[in-house]
């Protein structure tokens, strides 16, 4: 198979951890008889020194005729001023709407070896296997708003979703559930957002017309923050729009001990050369410029997050799996990066941990 990916490094620790990622596919390139051609373009803060916008009309380009996109992260302090009108997180944002990104698929599936790694007791974080697909184009993100600006006391932003915009993503997710324990729990605060009302209707008529062999429940926003962490195991695919869903999936990353450890696929009705969805493939971690550039960072979760690109937008499972059973058994051979260590165990960098997943694939 040939396929061309674009890879989108970004900042912080962003082109540390997708260099390890690309090294992976390169790995299964060699190993199944497979030509991936990568190109790399700019997003974020470093487009924005570049060519001061965030997500360049070369980058979007580039993006539209690719096969897949690898995204590394945005952001930092360089460009952390909350009120500069050029910001890296637009050119993150922009690129999800100008792709058509929908659905974002983010899997929390823990390792055995690092039940030790999450601050809950293992016997809670049994049996854990959660996918949520969290809505990425609308609500308080995307909706209409105001600026205070610098002598402003008033600033809005409106959660807006539409019949359309819930059908697509809920249908997303109910199909996920069909191929695993079919039950979807459907987040939303409706006892006080209409927004919210309005999600919790459609959803449920449209569970009830397409997918009726579907268990749906609906929890409000804060409750299914607590049940993450009180009886997580309890969830099998959970679908919520943007802002909760950014807010949930990072609170269900410390189940698996790290946020370097969950990879994500960003889909929509888009496709690409062969058929199948273009997506943006990241993982859920930020830039983390405490630690860039010093060699530490773990890359499994953007090497996880290039296994969902193999699986997704190039149709390869066995190659998927041959990445994901290479991650599992370098954890069970005793690798470790700083972030998911225990005292006394040996920790490595992060090409140290990139090349033993690529020895093992």
């Amino acid at each position: 198979m040939y396929a061309k990916i674009v890879i989108l490094a970004g900042d912080g620790i962003g082109p540390e951890v997708t260099a390890e990622a690309q090294k992976a596919l390169e790995a299964i390139g060699r190993k199944f008889g497979h030509h991936f051609e990568f190109e790399h373009h700019l997003l974020g803060g470093c487009a924005i020194d570049a060519t001061g916008t965030p997500l360049p009309d070369e980058t979007l380009a580039a993006c539209q005729h690719a096969d897949a996109i690898l995204l590394g992260a945005v952001g930092g302090p360089k460009w952390d001023d909350p009120t500069a009108k050029v910001r890296p997180e637009q050119g993150l944002l922009g690129i999800r709407k100008a792709l058509g990104l929908f659905a974002n698929l983010r899997p929390v599936k823990l390792f055995p070896e690092l039940l030790h790694a999450s601050t809950l007791r293992p016997e809670v974080l049994d049996g854990v296997d959660i996918l949520v697909v969290r809505e990425l184009t609308g609500g308080l993100y995307f909706g209409p708003r105001q600026e205070a600006g610098p002598d402003g006391d008033q600033a809005y932003d409106t959660m807006l979703y539409t019949r359309p915009e819930i059908e697509r993503v809920v249908r997303v997710a109910a199909q996920a559930a069909r191929g695993r324990r079919k039950r979807l729990t459907s987040v939303d605060k409706a006892n006080v957002l209409a927004s919210s009302r309005l999600w919790r209707r459609v959803t449920s008529e449209l569970m009830a017309r397409e997918f009726p062999d579907i268990e749906l429940e609906h929890v409000l926003v804060d409750a299914a923050a607590m049940y993450l962490i009180r009886r997580p195991a309890s969830f099998d695919v959970i679908v919520t729009e943007n802002m909760f869903g950014d807010i949930l999936t990072d609170e269900a990353a410390m189940l698996a001990g790290s946020m370097g450890m969950l990879p994500s696929a960003s889909l929509g009705e888009a496709t690409n050369a062969l058929g199948l969805p273009r997506g943006l493939y990241e993982p859920i971690h930020g830039s983390a410029p405490d630690i860039a550039g010093r060699g530490v960072a773990n890359p499994l979760a953007a090497i996880l997050s290039a296994a969902m690109l193999l699986r997704h937008s190039l149709g390869l499972e066995r190659e998927a799996r041959a990445v994901e059973n290479a991650v599992a058994t370098v954890l069970a051979d005793g690798y470790r990066t700083v972030d998911i260590a225990q005292p006394g165990e040996r920790v490595i960098g992060t090409a140290e941990m990139g090349a033993a997943v690529c020895e093992r694939i």
